[in-house]
């Protein structure tokens, strides 16, 4: 019985590259193996005529020699490309295959061992302060319970310090392997669980853990101009590596906390401050607290009107990593209107609204044009 083509086997054309023959091999290998059809003999002979064509095909002088003699290049001991041939194997082609889609859930590829000395996980902390500390900066002890080195074993995990020994059971692989039908299935060592190492005689302290959960207090330097969201990064400060293992890291996230007065706008402040009616109308002086704990004076020039605003040169929030130069703070003033008159006030607003001229409130002249433009139009 003759052969069918081979690249017809596997459904791609003759100038397949090496990974458009490999998914389609993979494709139909997945489709035909004896464990998806069990009991089922045309699908293990499909499987059989797949992985033969693609263990020639994948070799490029195999598939040379195919390409100019075809079948017959591989006849008479010829080349090993079919079960006889001595070139063929059913559980390399599978590992070579699958190897990439079975290999995290595996723990690895074939031969990869599993180090002993696992990283220590990182660490986040939480860290709010007020807008004044985020302007000055600060040092900043902070307290967190994390994994650290177990003292008795030296972070070993055994008693007395000693070293653990290769696991029995895989040989000091971290898995194991197992022959089921065509497959060559490996699993993590349940002895070791992946470890490949075992601890004959545990820390008692730790139980062979080489890690203990204990308080800790560090010292963090805030930098001035820290801004809200900010992480800084600790490298080393997490939690310890098992068994020596290299320590993980400690994310510390800024929360810069709402101000009452102030309000931040990335490196300038704004402020609104209440101006008294005769002091924008007559102009006059008002002082202001900064974020720097100082008072500053703001000029009210006559005239003022609400929403306008002062700019503050250098009084706003400090720039970090930029040698000390600071954003601005503006001023937004907020006319008030005076409340609980007197007979007499009221008597002196009364002459002066009859004494009330032409260009004395522009924005009300301007407003009651537009608007008398408007009741025409209507």
């Amino acid at each position: 019985m003759s052969k069918q083509d081979y690249y017809k086997l596997l459904n791609a054309e003759k100038n397949a590259n090496a990974d458009e023959l490999k998914k389609s091999y993979r494709k139909l290998a997945m489709k035909y193996h004896p464990d998806r059809n069990p009991g089922d003999e045309k699908a293990e002979a499909k499987f059989k005529e797949l992985s033969e064509a693609y263990d020639v095909l994948k070799d490029d002088q195999k598939r040379a020699a195919y390409d100019q003699y075809g079948h017959a290049a591989f006849e008479n001991g010829g080349g090993g490309g079919h079960p006889g041939g001595g070139g063929f194997n059913q559980n390399a082609n599978f590992a070579d295959i699958f190897g990439d889609l079975f290999g995290d859930f595996m723990g690895g590829g074939q031969g990869q061992r599993r180090s002993a000395h696992v990283r220590g996980a990182d660490l986040r902390y939480n860290l709010e302060i007020s807008l004044e500390e985020a302007f000055t900066g600060k040092q900043q002890k902070i307290q967190f319970t994390t994994a650290v080195i177990c003292e008795p074993c030296k972070g070993s995990g055994s008693k007395g310090g000693g070293q653990p020994k290769n696991c029995g059971t895989c040989g000091g692989a971290g898995k194991v392997r197992m022959q089921q039908g065509f497959f060559t299935v490996e699993r993590t060592c349940t002895s070791c669980h992946g470890m490949g190492h075992v601890i004959s005689d545990p820390c008692h302290s730790c139980a062979g853990d080489g890690r203990i959960r204990k308080q800790k207090t560090i010292s963090v330097n805030i930098p001035e101009g820290v801004e809200d969201g900010t992480r800084i990064r600790l490298t080393g400060e997490g939690e310890v590596g098992i068994r020596g293992g290299v320590s993980g890291d400690l994310y510390i996230f800024i929360s810069v906390l709402q101000h009452n007065f102030f309000i931040r706008d990335v490196h300038d402040i704004h402020c609104h401050v209440p101006i008294k009616m005769t002091t924008a109308t007559l102009g006059g002086e008002v002082e202001v607290p900064s974020i720097d704990g100082k008072r500053a004076k703001v000029t009210i020039p006559a005239g003022t009107q609400s929403e306008d605003k002062f700019r503050l040169k250098g009084k706003g929030m400090s720039i970090m990593r930029s040698g000390g130069r600071c954003g601005d703070m503006y001023m937004h003033a907020v006319i008030e209107i005076p409340v609980k008159l007197t007979r007499r006030q009221k008597d002196i607003l009364k002459e002066f609204k009859e004494l009330d001229g032409r260009g004395t409130n522009p924005r009300v002249e301007k407003f009651l044009k537009t608007v008398k433009g408007i009741w025409a139009d209507l």
